[in-house]
């Protein structure tokens, strides 16, 4: 399969799942707004998603696709199944260590995320109970993890990419129907949606165990002494231990960060934290759409040509996907730096959600907007050192990053409160993905291909065309003002078409080839 058809068919299932994400969201804006209870069912629900990079496509993923494809390509699929069972046996005991440990130490696990609620003992008691509801997630999503890491390998990318799906049908239903049945019944509303989580995660792990058992591929999880102690004495899985460590530190450099801007923004008001994670939701669309959906092809695909020795295919690969997420990233970049509060408004403004929560918002979805393209391309040149088995080098970058992003903090956050967290991690990113390439390309290992320079003519005077349109929307229509809704729809769809025919019209009289590009 092609790497254009394996990402598009990976980019169109996660359009469907943040689509529905969006969807979510929207109706947890209208419903709860952004108020203290908000903030601490999203302070919540970070708590396993820090861990979750630990054990799920974060550290655990970069150390096993890797080795996953270099066992495939090296000694067959018999081998690699035998592996996969011992894989998967340490996974689940850690897990339920983990999740044992998590519900107990909820309260000291809020406090570290943001000490700040205590200063609301209603959300500091509500997001202690709803930690302990969600965290078991955890495990749900880091063998659900795992089973996309196989999937992928073997090049079956449509099951993993769909399957969040199941988590934002169940939010959904959670919020619209649960919400009210709970506050009949006397309990806080915003309850339901942790049995949302809960349920999208197990039909998220139900469906990839699924589709491994239709493989044949579905591991054997050992619950004797024996038969951990067999596990953990496998190569393959003390190769992807070793290779954790530096990544388990990585990881946790970007979520110390995460944990950090977190704190901050709980001592920065009611609602900073719930506007910091409404904007980090539209931020998915780009970065998943582009990032994650390339990221999840391009893994496996250049694991495998470094196991074959072919640094040439290895090389062309990475220049062909950045090549495509800078025709695509740079774009919406413009359009979030341009036009974020017209975005804002016509997606969030909605019953519990005002105008105030919309200002607040753009200026944080702005300061993502600045990095969008370091976001996407970290999402990139990352795989590129962890195909390598090379996890050291995005560490010790992340390291750096991690100290530049808070020297920025102290800069911009006095003056700009929530929408200068984000800004310092737009321009993070910036860093970090700069790094990337300049290694990659001071070490030989990625030679870009001819045509650069004028494709990046081409795209710079689209893409300044497109900002100028932008703005003149941006300044010349009612949004905020706008009561109807249904009339912000209908701008904001004329818009957004006029601005695709702008750049890539532009594009085309310019002389680039679309076409040509996604022949790959």
């Amino acid at each position: 399969m092609s790497l254009f058809r394996s990402a598009s068919i990976v980019s169109l299932l996660t359009l469907a799942s943040r689509v529905l994400g969006l969807v979510r969201e929207l109706l947890v804006a209208s419903i709860f707004g952004a108020s203290i209870f908000t903030d601490a069912f999203n302070v919540a629900f970070r708590i396993p998603n820090l861990f979750r990079r630990l054990f799920a496509e974060g550290a655990f993923s970069q150390a096993f696709v890797p080795v996953l494809a270099a066992a495939r390509a090296r000694e067959g699929d018999a081998a690699t199944r035998s592996m996969l069972g011992h894989v998967a046996t340490v996974l689940f005991w850690a897990l339920v260590v983990l999740c044992i440990a998590g519900v107990v130490g909820a309260p000291l696990l809020v406090w570290f995320m943001a000490s700040g609620l205590q200063r609301y003992p209603e959300g500091y008691a509500a997001a202690v109970v709803m930690t302990r509801w969600i965290f078991p997630y955890i495990g749900f999503m880091s063998l659900a993890a795992m089973a996309a890491g196989v999937l992928n390998t073997w090049e079956r990318f449509a099951v993993p990419a769909v399957s969040p799906v199941f988590l934002n049908i169940t939010m959904i239903l959670a919020a619209w129907l649960g919400a009210p049945l709970f506050g009949r019944m006397g309990v806080q509303p915003i309850y339901a949606l942790c049995i949302g989580v809960m349920a999208g995660g197990v039909l998220q792990l139900g469906a990839q165990l699924v589709a491994l058992q239709r493989m044949h591929l579905l591991p054997r999880i050992g619950l004797t002494a024996q038969a951990i102690k067999a596990a953990l004495a496998d190569p393959h899985t003390r190769r992807i231990g070793t290779l954790m460590l530096p990544a388990i530190l990585g990881v946790s450099v970007a979520q110390v960060s995460l944990l950090i801007n977190t704190q901050i923004a709980s001592y920065l008001g009611a609602g900073s934290v719930s506007w910091l994670s409404y904007a980090d939701r539209l931020m998915e669309f780009p970065t998943s759409l582009l990032g994650v959906a390339l990221g999840s092809v391009l893994m496996p695909q250049l694991s495998a040509a470094q196991a074959a020795g072919d640094d040439a295919r290895y090389s062309s690969m990475l220049d062909w996907a950045l090549r495509s997420v800078t025709l695509m990233a740079v774009p919406c970049a413009a359009a979030l730096l341009t036009f974020s509060r017209p975005i804002v408004s016509v997606l969030y403004q909605h019953g519990a959600f005002q105008a105030h929560d919309v200002e607040q918002t753009t200026q944080a979805l702005m300061g993502y907007g600045t990095g969008l393209v370091g976001l996407i391309g970290i999402m990139i040149l990352a795989p590129a050192y962890y195909a390598r088995q090379d996890i050291k080098t995005p560490v010790y970058i992340a390291i750096g990053v991690l100290i530049a992003t808070q020297l920025m903090n102290l800069a911009f956050v006095p003056l700009l409160a929530a929408g200068g967290l984000s800004l310092s991690i737009g321009l993070a990113s910036l860093i970090n993905a700069g790094t990337l390439l300049f290694l990659l390309l001071r070490r030989g290992i990625y030679k870009p291909v001819k045509g650069w320079g004028p494709f990046a003519l081409q795209l710079t005077g689209a893409t300044l065309l497109l900002m100028a349109f932008l703005m003149w929307a941006d300044e010349s229509l009612q949004w905020v003002e706008l009561a109807s809704r249904m009339r912000r729809l209908v701008q904001f769809a004329l818009v957004c078409l006029g601005a695709g025919v702008i750049y890539f019209g532009a594009l085309w009289l310019g002389g680039f080839k679309l076409l040509a590009q996604f022949k790959r």
